[in-house]
């Protein structure tokens, strides 16, 4: 299949536009391809335009083989280079914040860490694999389960890998030979051509064996192979026994590892497949392996010769009207002899835009939520009704979907079934759809009637935002209901107003009342029935989600990111609750006694805990943050040096996102989103020791020069729809600075000589490298004789005998004394040496808030 127009929904693309860059539309999903016309593989010519051509034509066979199984990313950014100038590679696992928020993916957690791959399953996630130059899919041989659950694996992979003198005929007679003992077991042998060197055999298994057990399997037969046909077959990996011989490598069947997807390109200096054969194929003396257009000629005259393998868990599902569909909890629920509810036996059909909100009287009064969604009504309970005004956002508990019938029920529910009480219509219309991530966050506009609850608790027409907390168990179900701060033109008319109900009033458990009702406001509610998890209760300490230092001043889409000052400070979590603040450095120290005029953060914040985000800076008499001011701050320790600094040195939080409010998680939550939840939430004092600073509403280059204009450090860039990600680096947020700097690891001192003599000269500093330090080279400029004074006295309590890194020149190893590497500074530099080293270091302070781990190199 070429570029060209094709209809949406058939499992092709639809592709408008020029080459260069389209916005197409892909099994529904909207994604917009760039750069069509690059290069990918530079002998053949191949572009990226023909790398998305080619999965879209192979797409139905290779997700059948790929589908539910987690997908590791061999991506070439820039393409695959020649042989004299190979491009840069790397491989990929986890998801980052830029992937879309509909790619369906699942966790992996781990002791330490939870890893989120991409599962293919659809061309549209295939179709971005090859946006972002995803040219290789690895996958194992199991598949996720319900909950993401990892299962047993589902088939047995033996990848024969030819050592050097040997090829591709070497490797089909192994396989000849390992189909005689493979059939002799009951098992039947697929080959693939691998595109790179050798081949693989998978067989079909029935799931019943764990990955342990496969794998011995397939040990024992890859050791049977090398023990009939020494000189032929070699089981062991070193690489000194494999000359002339097919290594029978057994290990992909590890539940950890991968093998290259069937049909997947490879990312070598010809575009050649993984590309499925018939066993007579193998017979061919003249056996190579194919490439793109001669794989994509063979699925479209042949279709799925690997079909067999992997059967699709969508065949034989069932008769007509015997699968399970969204109405299924529903009905389970109800008894539609004993209810006036109405149980149809079909959802309705799709496309519709209704929705109904319902004031229900049952062991709790709440308000019922329903939006019209692929012929059923997405369902939320609501404690306290929608939410009147932003700085307010209410709880939201997902419940069954209900059928289309439900939007006109009104009636009463007898005692002793699901919900008894009484159901009336509170509000009704139709919505606006803006958002909706299934799971995940919806965004939307109602426009209910001039008569019902929304005008008469402010406007008929609301724009709200419902966002998933991100919990699990029953904590999946809870979201948060917000009203957007920016409302449509109409809205601020307003309606005519019926009732007494106030659109602003708190009640007397800190949140709004609840919505007006037919006879005026409601009683507040406590929903103590419906799972909530820590409100009032002090929230967990969350780390910081971390900006990668931008190489260039030139962004994928500059629409879709914000932009923000980069304060020159120390990053800071806030954590309000119970009237107190805490606040936290990034490695989990608590700074509160620090900085004891931000201590009344929580007379700010318009609830009763939150997590926050912000930055704390020193300001010069410039009014421009100053970061040697701030070190006067940072390490002092008694109270009374503290209270004096406090009055000659005073600081200011400036706060930028807001990660939970009132138990209310707001990760799962984009950017932009927490940001206008933040400004809601956050009333700043005039004296302005707390701010919210705005984003800065220009391009790119303007906001740069902005910040160098103010005399700033730089600029973040930050993309609108990104996640909240803790503790993790991210390209989703980008740091532009106008100077070079890089945080570093004491590792020693030496002597100083004239005026210093007998004193602290210059520090030798390093930076982490792997599980070693790399000699960054020596400071001394920047550094004040009263800061070496009182690092002195340290510096020696933490002295070695040998120098904690090899690569130190002789030079500066000479007369060095050499120290225990758990101090943390920050210098700022020229340039860099071609070894890495730093040209002219200036010291710009000590860095008590990090650790050596936190360092990291910024080029």
């Amino acid at each position: 299949m070429e570029f060209g127009a094709h209809p949406d929904n058939t499992g092709e693309m639809a592709l408008p536009g020029s080459r260069n860059v389209q916005t197409v539309t892909v099994d529904g999903r909207s994604l917009r391809l760039s750069s069509l016309d690059k290069v990918l593989y530079p002998e053949t010519g191949t572009t990226k335009a023909d790398v998305l051509a080619y999965y879209a034509a192979v797409a139905g066979p290779l997700i059948r083989h790929a589908r539910d199984r987690p997908a590791t990313r061999k991506r070439w950014v820039h393409g695959v280079g020649t042989a004299d100038a190979p491009g840069q590679v790397f491989f990929q696992k986890n998801l980052d914040a830029a992937a879309p928020a509909w790619l369906p993916r699942h966790p992996i957690r781990h002791k330490d860490h939870t890893n989120v791959y991409p599962v293919v399953n659809d061309l549209a996630t295939l179709t971005w694999f090859g946006q972002i130059g995803a040219l290789e899919v690895h996958v194992p041989q199991w598949r996720f389960g319900p909950h993401s659950a990892v299962g047993n694996p589902d088939r047995m992979v033996l990848d024969l890998d030819p050592g050097p003198g040997a090829g591709l005929p070497e490797c089909a007679e192994v396989a000849r030979l390992a189909r005689e003992i493979l059939t002799g077991m009951g098992l039947d042998p697929w080959p693939v051509t691998s595109g790179s060197k050798g081949l693989h055999l998978y067989c079909r298994l029935d799931g019943k064996l764990t990955s342990e057990q496969v794998s011995g399997v397939a040990h024992e037969l890859a050791r049977a192979l090398e023990a009939d046909h020494p000189g032929l077959a070699v089981s062991d990996m070193k690489k000194s026994l494999r000359g002339g011989r097919v290594l029978v490598d057994w290990s992909q069947n590890n539940r950890n590892k991968t093998t290259v997807a069937p049909y997947s390109l490879r990312g070598r200096f010809h575009p050649t497949v993984a590309a499925p054969r018939t066993w007579a194929e193998l017979d061919d003396p003249d056996l190579a392996h194919l490439d793109y257009r001669e794989v994509r000629r063979r699925v479209q005259d042949q279709g799925d010769i690997l079909a067999g393998l992997d059967p699709d868990p969508q065949d034989g599902a069932g008769t007509a009207g015997s699968a399970p569909d969204r109405l299924t909890q529903y009905r389970a629920m109800r008894d539609a002899g004993r209810t006036p509810e109405p149980v149809p036996e079909a959802v309705g059909p799709p496309g519709g835009n209704s929705f109904v909100i319902q004031e229900h009287h049952a062991r709790r009064l709440h308000y019922d939520l329903r939006l019209e969604r692929e012929g059923v009504l997405v369902s939320w309970a609501l404690p306290k009704g929608p939410p009147a005004t932003p700085d307010r956002n209410h709880l939201a508990v997902q419940t069954e979907d209900h059928p289309l019938e439900y939007g006109t029920f009104e009636g009463s529910i007898p005692k002793g079934e699901y919900g008894a009480g009484e159901m009336s219509i509170w509000d009704s219309g139709t919505y606006e759809l803006e958002k909706w991530r299934d799971g995940k966050e919806v965004i939307c506009t109602l426009y209910g009637r001039q008569d019902g609850g929304l005008a008469r608790s402010g406007s008929a027409v609301r724009r709200y935002a419902l966002i998933n907390t991100g919990g699990s168990g029953t904590g999946a179900r809870n979201w948060l209901i917000h009203l957007m701060k920016d409302q449509p033109a109409v809205a601020s008319s307003g309606a005519a107003s019926t009732g007494a109900a106030s659109s602003g009033a708190a009640s007397d458990g800190g949140g709004l009342d609840a919505p007006a009702g037919p006879d005026g406001p409601a009683v507040p509610v406590a929903p103590a029935e419906l799972p909530v998890a820590g409100r009032g209760a002090a929230p967990d300490f969350v780390p910081p989600m971390l900006a990668t230092l931008a190489t260039s001043t030139i962004l994928p889409d500059e629409s879709d990111f914000a932009f923000e000052l980069k304060w020159d400070g120390v990053r800071a979590i806030a954590v309000v609750a119970a009237g107190g603040v805490r606040l936290i450095s990034r490695n989990g120290n608590d700074m509160s006694l620090l900085y004891p005029e931000l201590g009344d953060l929580a007379d700010y914040v318009n609830a009763e805990t939150a997590v926050l985000d912000g930055e704390i800076v020193a300001l010069n008499a410039g009014g421009r943050p100053d970061f040697s001011l701030l070190q006067t701050r940072m390490k002092l320790t008694s109270a009374a040096e503290i209270a004096a600094a406090r009055a000659t040195t005073p600081v200011r939080l400036m706060l930028f996102d807001l990660l939970d409010l009132d138990g209310t998680s707001l990760l799962p939550l984009g950017y932009s989103n927490r940001r206008e939840i933040l400004e809601g939430a956050v009333s700043a004092p005039e004296d302005g020791h707390v701010q919210v600073p705005g984003q800065l509403d220009a391009t790119l280059a303007e906001a740069v020069q902005a910040s160098r204009d103010l005399g700033l450090e730089g600029i973040v860039a930050k993309r609108r729809s990104s996640v909240y990600r803790p503790g993790t680096r991210t390209e989703a947020w980008l740091k532009i600075k106008h100077q070079r700097t890089q945080e570093v690891v004491v590792v020693g001192w030496r002597p100083g000589k004239g005026n210093r003599a007998s004193k602290i000269g210059s520090l030798l500093v390093a930076v982490p490298d792997g599980v070693n330090l790399k000699y960054l080279g020596r400071v001394g400029s920047g550094l004040t004789d009263r800061e070496l004074a009182e690092v002195g006295g340290r510096l020696k309590k933490m002295a070695r005998k040998t120098a904690p890194l090899p690569d130190v020149p002789a030079p500066d190893a000479a007369d060095a004394r050499w120290v225990r590497p758990a101090l943390v500074g920050e210098v700022q530099y020229s340039e860099r040496t071609g070894g890495g080293r730093l040209r002219h270091p200036v010291w710009r302070g000590w860095r008590p808030d990090k650790k050596p781990s936190d360092v990291t190199v910024e080029n």
